[in-house]
């Protein structure tokens, strides 16, 4: 997994999560609010970095911010979705 930090960038309608990979690649989980949750829309690491745990590193971010903000994640994007079937102990969160 990354020990870059994750950056946390937009507003209370969108957002996404960044995290710079070097050489200016970068990896992203973009989300859209809906009500009093966020949909996880788009999750996209450049092909030269994948298998390196950037996307999973992304989501446990969304994931802390859910349990510490108390919204739920609507998967929409297809990663998200089975990096939460791959965790039902946090199925909670999940829409």
């Amino acid at each position: 997994m990354s020990d870059r930090e994750i950056r946390r960038e937009g507003g209370p309608e969108r957002g996404r999560y960044a995290l710079d990979l070097g050489g200016g690649a970068e990896a992203e989980l973009t989300w859209v609010a809906r009500g009093d949750a966020r949909v996880a829309t788009h999750t996209g690491v450049p092909r030269a970095h994948e298998g390196r745990g950037h996307a999973a590193a992304l989501v446990c971010a969304m994931v802390e911010d859910a349990e510490a903000q108390g919204f739920r994640i609507v998967p929409a994007c297809s990663y998200v979705a089975l990096w939460a079937r791959r965790h039902p102990e946090k199925a909670a969160l999940f829409a």
